[in-house]
């Protein structure tokens, strides 16, 4: 729109019926080079009373103020509005075996982010060399690294000075059994019960495959679980897993054998942090109160 202090183009023609306040009809010559009113002729009734406005010295003629009011609410609708720019995520997987199809569909079928898959080598935490690691809004670990070298635990350390958001899936729980710091960072741990036997189970610390969970929201009004109600998923459960104090729970569950809390939240550094021990297979993967609570992490770890 030209801003050259007009803010209306004058109008060009008038219909002839239109009559101003008076009930004189409105000439052409109004608008400018010599104005006259012509009587209305005889037996014509006057049309409803129209107003005159003058805006910035330019009159716009017999106007209703409904038709002023629907032409400015056409122009807002036409308006092309800029959609929000998607989210940027890195999925973090290696170390532990899935099903690949299903479990990435969340995250494509997601259409608020667009993201890129990397896996770790055998050897230990290589996706930390990235050089474009710090361009990601979020970070989502779905892998099960035992190993990482001071310099990967130096780059993935920089995500929370950067403010870079993480989601912790799942087996990423039981990462890096010698770096306590990873503990404290996540808010929480699965203890191997002997590290010399990945998958060992015993009674104080193990796991059980196909089971119906009921899950339970703790924080009713957190972001993450907006427009969720409780509801059962067949999943994984853990027991004998850590939690810090510091976390703020999400969800539980009822069920009497799985460890406590299912879910949390914390601050690290400038950094948004979730963990969410649900989604082991095709069967949680499809849940979709569980796709709502991965892209409810996604986005407020990312503090949309």
């Amino acid at each position: 729109m030209k801003k050259n202090g007009i803010a209306i183009r004058e109008i060009q023609s008038i219909p002839r019926g239109f009559f101003n306040a008076e009930g004189a009809e409105v000439g052409a010559e109004e608008r400018g080079g010599g104005f006259s009113l012509r009587s209305r002729p005889a037996g014509r009734k006057p049309l409803r009373p129209l107003r005159l406005i003058t805006l910035r010295g330019s009159l716009v003629a017999a106007v209703p103020r409904c038709v002023l009011l629907l032409a400015t609410l056409v122009t807002i609708a036409c308006v092309a509005v800029e959609p929000a720019e998607k989210l940027k995520v890195l999925v973090v997987t290696g170390g532990h075996g899935f099903e690949q199809e299903p479990f990435f569909k969340i995250f494509k079928d997601n259409p608020e982010i667009t993201f890129t898959h990397a896996e770790h080598a055998k050897t230990n935490a290589t996706v930390y060399e990235r050089g474009d690691l710090s361009s990601y809004d979020v970070v989502v670990l779905y892998d099960m690294a035992k190993n990482i070298t001071e310099e990967q635990k130096a780059k993935f350390l920089s995500l929370f000075d950067k403010g870079t958001g993480l989601v912790v899936l799942h087996h990423a729980l039981v990462s890096y059994p010698d770096w306590p710091e990873y503990e404290k960072i996540i808010g929480g741990r699965y203890p191997e019960p002997d590290p010399n036997k990945p998958g060992t189970v015993t009674e104080k610390a193990g796991y059980q495959h196909d089971v119906e969970v009921p899950v339970v929201l703790v924080a009713k009004d957190h972001p993450i679980t907006a427009g969720l109600k409780d509801f059962t998923i067949h999943d994984e459960i853990y027991w004998g897993y850590r939690v810090q104090p510091d976390v703020t729970p999400l969800i539980t569950t009822t069920h009497a054998k799985s460890g406590k809390p299912l879910g949390w939240s914390r601050t690290q550094g400038k950094s948004r942090v979730v963990y969410l021990q649900l989604g082991h297979g095709p069967e949680a993967f499809n849940n979709e109160n569980y796709r709502k609570l991965v892209a409810q992490s996604i986005r407020w770890t990312a503090k949309r």
